[in-house]
């Protein structure tokens, strides 16, 4: 998926953790991103928000909910590309369907390591 963390990560999140990776959005070409999370309320929900990266703004809240037979998580996320005009002709052509992409990989791993249980 053209997704690789670059930092190392401690054992626990906690607000205020920076974390790196080295994405490709588009054509490959590698892209340097940083997120912080900001908030943790354990174990319902954890935001994090790009410090640098694609986006002009990128904001995503993580939601889990034990539902039978296991954990549902949701996730919500805001996102705006920069280039105001131009950034919304490359989000109808490429990156709505990247990001759709990006979550629906996601969550296949995540069933395949835990079994399909929820998706919201």
């Amino acid at each position: 998926m053209g997704f690789d963390m670059t930092s190392e990560l401690p054992d626990e999140m906690y607000p205020g953790m920076i974390i790196s990776y080295k994405v490709r959005p588009l054509f490959g070409i590698p892209v340097k991103w940083v997120t912080e999370i900001t908030h943790i309320n354990k174990p319902d929900y954890f935001i994090d928000n790009q410090l640098a990266g694609p986006y002009r703004v990128w904001h995503h809240q993580h939601f889990f909910k034990e539902v039978e037979g296991g954990m549902e998580m949701t996730d919500i996320v805001h996102y705006d590309l920069p280039a105001a005009f131009f950034g919304s002709i490359v989000h109808r052509l490429l990156v709505r369907k990247r990001v759709e992409e990006i979550f629906d990989y996601r969550h296949k791993v995540l069933a395949d390591l835990f079994g399909e249980v929820g998706k919201g």
